[in-house]
């Protein structure tokens, strides 16, 4: 299950096993099924729809950490946020109060004890405030409606299914999920509702990172 995966695990932390490996693998049984979340989706990419600009902001800086960039763009460059506020919008509409509230516990939370926005601290610092979150180590005040370890793993499984569905749902930007995985353009099985020679033409050259 998505949620029995530790963001702070011995794994993560080994520095010649990176992060995007350790969800490489953990992934690699899972992904024909995150491949197929809503299937009947086929959206192109819009203007955010519910989430507003300062949360997209902070939300792009917490996806990238879950799905950092390396070898291959991470999950701020493959739109993870832009699937996560189509959905929004859609499947998860009974997320909405969540999201907004949870996000600005974690904005104030993260200025509380840090002095600064989440996207304005460095890397490992962002890293090390998620760890602490996930470990329920964060000022009880802005979270007596929502656990932020509950938020932060609802965020995590969100992510991973916004990287590896359908590029038709609003992430996985020019299915750079599949080409890490090494995977084939996964046809819908009775009804192929996307463009094959989109696949070929991308699944003919590397991504080079961030463009």
């Amino acid at each position: 299950m998505l949620n029995s995966v530790s963001f702070k695990s011995d794994q993560m932390k080994n520095r010649s096993f990176s992060r995007r490996e350790f969800v490489r693998l953990f992934t690699g049984g899972t992904a024909a099924v995150l491949i197929s979340f809503n299937t009947a989706c086929k959206d192109k990419i819009s203007q955010w729809r519910y989430l507003n600009e300062e949360e997209i902001g902070l939300l792009d800086a917490v996806v990238e950490q879950i799905i950092p960039t390396d070898d291959f763009p991470g999950g701020k460059w493959a739109n993870v946020s832009n699937f996560i506020d189509k959905q929004l919008s859609t499947f998860y509409k009974r997320h909405q109060q969540i999201y907004r509230e949870g996000l600005a516990a974690f904005e104030k939370s993260i200025i509380q004890m840090k002095g600064k926005k989440f996207e304005e601290l460095p890397f490992k610092e962002q890293t090390s405030m998620l760890e602490k979150m996930e470990d329920g180590e964060f000022p009880g005040d802005y979270w007596k409606d929502h656990s932020p370890v509950g938020f932060f793993d609802m965020v995590r499984q969100h992510s991973l299914q916004g990287f590896y569905g359908s590029p038709g749902h609003g992430g996985n930007r020019e299915y750079i999920s599949y080409r890490m995985l090494g995977l084939d353009y996964p046809n819908v099985i009775g009804q192929n509702r996307y463009n094959d020679l989109s696949w070929r033409k991308y699944n003919s050259k590397s991504v080079e990172n961030g463009k």
